[in-house]
């Protein structure tokens, strides 16, 4: 327990006294040391906490004097103040200049007898402190084992979670890398997690890099990383540990990452047998729908309409291949295994495999069947960051292999644009565009469009050309698209062909003119674009 005024008033031997009616809050302010001085000003020597002992040799009894003497000693943090009275030092009882001066300020004044030295006093502000540090130790070390006996169990999170929320009082959960959760023990259940939802994508979007805390509703949350070399889970602290409890958190944190850690390898065997019914589900070329939605019911993925994921676990140097394929590096086996399983942890079925992949291909492929409605996208950023990535077209179970074969075919457009390539209707001509020099593209559009662009009313000439193109040449579409009558469509497309030399029934400037109408849709290149 922190040694505080009380304490030291109570404690035999030392006799020390108030000298004014002290209010009981003022009582409980905590001593942290003993120090001597008889400056006027020792307050920029103080650190705060302190007992301050004088015997008032400098001390003029003046009260504005000792208004300012006392004023000193509080703002320099003292906890307290204690005046030596005894034969041969300035006083022998506290001077009521003194004790007015501290009544007002707020600070205990308290007196030491001729007959204890400040030394004997020193003595037992220390020997309270060592105590109380003894105390700490004591208390970290009981907990430490008891944490350490809950981890030997069959399933430790949960007991070490209830070990440490009974020694400390602070509530515990462990979550999953995607904030799921996984145990919990809270002295008061609430809505923590919803509170610290910010600090938990925070850290799990940095790995095992940091942690982070914030205070909510008068409540500390702190978020710690859990794991060995990956990421495996985080911990959710709510409350404010002590000084014991805080020197226990390492190895709290020590003994979750273990627990997950093992986890993680005793699911290896499940890892495999999924991954071998997704070889079996990719090689079956005659594949019958009912045996197909089974395979895929019995890793518990349900959905009507599944999708293929590639991933090469090789990390591109950034967007449009900067730094050429010598600036990707492939991983290894090892480390394509352990993507694999972060990626089957984030995707429900867990249905992932790692293959040799094709030659051309600098590392192994990670290949993924998952259900239609997953957000890949923010799987595939949180952990499978900068890496190539297809992502093939939503199919029925039984066609998942034309899927994967669209989305192995995406991985170079991938390399290329340093970002997840996926496969959907009427985006081919998009991804062409994306891959394009920005510059060249415009200066095509400007060449096909640019008598429009002159002509007076050239802007809705051109997004009236867009809109017919856009709704395949329909008149009553484009007409209710632009809210005018389908005669003036008609009159507006003509001047535009007059003035273009183009005809709309001819294949070539009809495709010419829609590429450049898409081109401008996509807006003007950056001053810094390519």
């Amino acid at each position: 327990m922190p040694l505080r005024i009380s304490d030291l008033l109570a404690r035999p031997g030392l006799h020390l006294a108030l000298t004014y009616d002290v209010p009981q809050e003022l009582l409980s302010r905590t001593i942290e040391a003993a120090t001597v001085s008889d400056l006027l000003v020792p307050g920029k020597w103080l650190q705060g906490g302190e007992l301050l002992m004088t015997i008032g040799l400098l001390l003029p009894m003046e009260p504005a004097s000792c208004r300012a003497y006392v004023r000193d000693v509080a703002e320099g943090g003292a906890a307290c103040l204690a005046l030596g009275l005894g034969q041969g030092l300035p006083y022998q009882e506290a001077p009521q200049p003194l004790v007015t001066a501290a009544e007002e300020a707020g600070l205990p004044l308290l007196t030491v007898p001729d007959e204890v030295p400040f030394i004997a006093v020193t003595k037992a502000v220390f020997d309270a402190r060592a105590t109380e540090q003894r105390e700490v130790l004591h208390r970290a070390f009981a907990t430490q084992r008891r944490l350490t006996a809950a981890a030997a169990t069959s399933d430790g999170l949960q007991p070490m979670l209830a070990e440490w929320t009974a020694a400390t009082g602070v509530g515990a959960t462990v979550l999953d890398p995607l904030g799921r959760q996984l145990a919990a023990a809270e002295q008061e259940p609430g809505t923590a997690l919803e509170h610290a939802r910010d600090l938990v994508e925070r850290v799990a979007a940095r790995g095992l890099r940091g942690s982070a805390s914030s205070t909510v509703g008068g409540r500390q949350l702190e978020v710690q990383p859990l794991g060995a070399r990956r990421l495996r889970g985080l911990l959710l602290l709510t409350g404010r540990p002590d000084d014991a409890a805080r020197s226990v958190v390492p190895g709290l944190i020590s003994l979750l990452s273990l627990e997950l850690e093992r986890r993680h390898l005793r699911d290896e065997p499940e890892r495999r047998r999924r991954s071998a019914l997704l070889s079996e589900l990719l090689a079956d070329e005659d594949l019958a729908a009912d045996r197909a939605r089974d395979m895929l019911a019995s890793v518990g993925l349900s959905a009507e309409r599944v999708r293929a994921v590639v991933v090469e676990a090789a990390p591109v140097a950034g967007p449009r291949g900067g730094g050429g394929s010598a600036a990707r590096t492939g991983l290894s086996e090892g480390a394509a295994q352990e993507m694999a399983a972060d990626l089957a942890l984030a995707m429900p079925g867990g249905l992932v495999r790692v293959s040799g992949g094709p030659g051309a291909a600098p590392g192994p492929l990670i290949e993924a069947v998952v259900g239609e409605e997953l957000d890949i996208h923010a799987v595939l950023g949180r952990f499978a960051p900068n890496c190539p990535a297809g992502i093939g077209p939503a199919s029925a179970p039984e066609a998942v292999r034309v899927s994967l074969r669209q989305a192995t075919g995406l991985l170079a457009v991938s390399r290329t644009s340093g970002t997840p390539a996926e496969a959907r209707q009427s985006e081919a001509a998009r991804l062409l565009l994306d891959l394009g020099d920005r510059r060249t593209l415009h200066g095509y559009a400007d060449t096909v469009l640019g008598p429009l662009d002159l002509a007076d009313g050239g802007e809705e000439l051109i997004a009236t050309l867009a809109a017919w193109l856009e709704t395949g040449g329909a008149w009553d579409a484009t007409s209710r698209r632009l809210g005018v009558h389908r005669h003036t469509v008609r009159n507006r497309l003509d001047k535009a062909m007059d003035l273009t030399g183009r005809r709309l029934d001819d294949p070539d400037d009809r495709f010419d003119l829609w590429l450049a109408t898409r081109i401008r849709r996509g807006g003007a290149p950056s001053p810094g674009a390519r």
